[in-house]
C-alpha cells in the first residue's frame, strides 16, 4: 500500500488565506536534492515559516499552538502553482497534512496530491470563506471531509459543500493505491485478458 486509505476524514485546520501559493513557497529550490519522499516536510513552507537564523516565525499559522496537529490546510485561491515539482506535494504528506481545501488549484500540484494520498478539496470562493472566518473565531473549530460523498462540512454549522474529484483517483485514495499498487490489484484481470489476444 502507498499510503493510508482515505475515507473520512475530522480535523481542525491551519488558515492560510493567501493566494497563489507557488511551489517554491510550499518547498524552496535548494531543497529538492533528496529522492525519496521523506524528510520535506521540515522544510514546508521554510521561508515562511522560519527566519534567517532558523528560529521559527511565531505568527506563522504552522507554527502556532492553537493550530498544532491539524491534519488539513485552508488554503488561498491558485494553491500550488508555478513549477511542476512534486516534492511540494510530497512536503505537505510529509509535515502531517491529508488534505488541503482551496477555491482554485493548480492542476499539476493537485494531480501530484492525489498521486501520494493528499486530497485536494476545491471549494466555491464564499464556501472557503466560510471556513477561514469559522477557524479564526474559534481554531480549534473542525471539518469534515467525506470522500464517499464528496462532501466537505464546518461542523460547528452543519454548512457544507460538494466537491468533484476523478473517479480512478476517488477509487485510489479510498484504497489507499498508487497507480502501481491499482496495477497489482487488477493483475489477474490483466493476466485474463491478455490471453485472449492473439500474439
Amino acid at each position: 500500500m502507498a499510503y493510508d486509505k482515505f475515507v473520512t476524514l475530522k480535523s481542525t485546520a491551519y488558515p492560510l488565506p493567501i493566494e497563489n501559493v507557488d511551489t517554491d513557497q510550499i518547498i524552496p529550490a535548494r531543497f529538492l536534492k533528496a529522492t525519496e519522499r521523506e524528510g520535506f516536510g521540515d522544510n514546508l513552507f521554510r521561508d515562511w515559516r522560519y527566519n534567517a537564523d532558523g528560529t521559527p516565525k511565531s505568527d506563522f499559522p504552522l507554527n502556532k499552538e492553537i493550530y498544532s496537529g491539524s491534519k488539513i490546510l485552508v488554503g488561498g485561491r491558485n494553491f500550488g502553482s508555478g513549477s511542476s515539482r512534486e516534492h511540494a506535494a510530497w512536503a505537505v504528506y510529509d509535515f502531517g497534512l491529508r488534505c488541503v481545501i482551496s477555491s482554485a488549484f493548480a492542476d499539476i500540484f493537485k494531480n501530484n496530491c492525489l498521486n501520494i494520498g493528499v486530497l485536494p478539496v476545491q471549494v466555491s470562493a464564499a464556501f472557503a470563506d466560510t471556513l477561514f472566518d469559522a477557524i479564526f473565531a474559534d481554531p480549534k473549530t473542525e471539518i469534515l471531509v467525506d470522500l464517499p460523498s464528496q462532501t466537505v462540512t464546518l461542523l460547528s454549522t452543519g454548512a457544507s459543500e460538494k466537491f468533484e474529484i476523478n473517479s480512478y483517483k476517488k477509487e485510489n485514495m479510498l484504497n489507499g493505491f498508487d497507480d502501481i499498487d491499482y496495477l497489482k490489484n487488477i493483475e489477474n484481470e490483466i493476466t485474463t485478458f491478455a490471453q485472449t489476444r492473439p500474439f
